[in-house]
């Protein structure tokens, strides 16, 4: 009876392939039919990536060739919500955990609890989710409305005048102020005292 190749030794080509340069906390699954029958091959198998996700498999000697797919987990620790966090509400450390979650399912997680710092959240997350900074807006330090210091700088020189604030705006939030003095509508970046430095 012809010597069978092992099923086991196609999933470790194609995973070793499709890891390629990965970290070294980086997994892969092959996705290769147990009952698989192929001629074994006499010289180690040849495993090159051809696609996303898929690892191509074959034997010269053997005569066959497959596609094997291929599922990589990369890992990183994460900062993962400990209990459902309101829409607006303050974020604080006790609010968040570091869990290490598979790369291809957290995206953009965010990673520093620093992070999260004076930043509310922007709609209401469920305990267990991981945490992005799409999730969370800068805390409202100027409120729609409110008088504001603008702050113009040319060069060595600085002009300051007061203006209205047209929209809520957190730290280092884009805003638009209208100038008290001139009428005229101005674009500004919110700094750590309140104040609007007028963006040129």
């Amino acid at each position: 009876m012809a010597a069978v190749q092992s099923v086991e030794a196609i999933r470790a080509a194609a995973v070793a392939a499709a890891l390629g340069d990965a970290p070294g906390d980086a997994e892969g699954r092959a996705s290769v039919d147990d009952h698989l029958r192929l001629p074994a091959c006499a010289e180690p198998l040849r495993a090159v990536r051809s696609g996303a996700g898929v690892v191509e498999v074959g034997c010269a000697s053997a005569g066959w060739r497959l596609y094997v797919p291929v599922r990589v987990q990369r890992w990183r620790p994460v900062l993962v919500l400990v209990r459902t966090v309101a829409a607006g509400e303050r974020l604080t450390a006790e609010a968040v955990t570091v869990e290490t979650r598979d790369i291809e399912r957290v995206g953009d997680a965010l990673a520093d609890p620093a992070a999260i710092e004076g930043r509310v959240a922007r709609r209401t997350l469920p305990a267990g989710s991981p945490l992005a900074a799409r999730d969370l807006m800068n805390a409202h330090t100027v409120r729609r409305g409110d008088i504001v210091a603008l702050i113009a700088r040319i060069g060595s020189i600085e002009v300051r005048a007061s203006g209205k604030a047209l929209a809520d705006a957190g730290q280092d939030d884009r805003l638009s102020v209208r100038n008290l003095s001139s009428n005229r509508v101005v674009q500004g970046r919110v700094n750590a005292s309140g104040e609007v430095e007028v963006l040129r």
